[in-house]
């Protein structure tokens, strides 16, 4: 069985039907039903991961709150 999160109502769906799967408000498939619930913030880390690297591929530099902590005077 495949699990699926949907964005839409923020519940965890489970089934194994290949057209609802391709609906737009489906994340997945997850092998657990705890994986599809932690799909969102998954892609939110992938996102602000991919974005980070865009920023420094652009500019040759981390940004400032992505260098080393010890250099943060925190």
């Amino acid at each position: 069985m495949q699990y699926w999160f949907n964005v839409r109502t923020r519940e965890v769906e489970e089934h194994d039907d290949p057209r609802r799967a391709r609906s737009e408000h489906l994340l997945g498939p997850y092998e657990s039903a705890q994986e599809a619930e932690a799909a969102l913030e998954a892609a939110r880390a992938r996102t602000q991961e991919w974005d980070e690297q865009d920023a420094e591929w652009e500019t040759g530099e981390k940004r400032a709150d992505d260098r080393d902590e010890g250099n943060q005077g925190g």
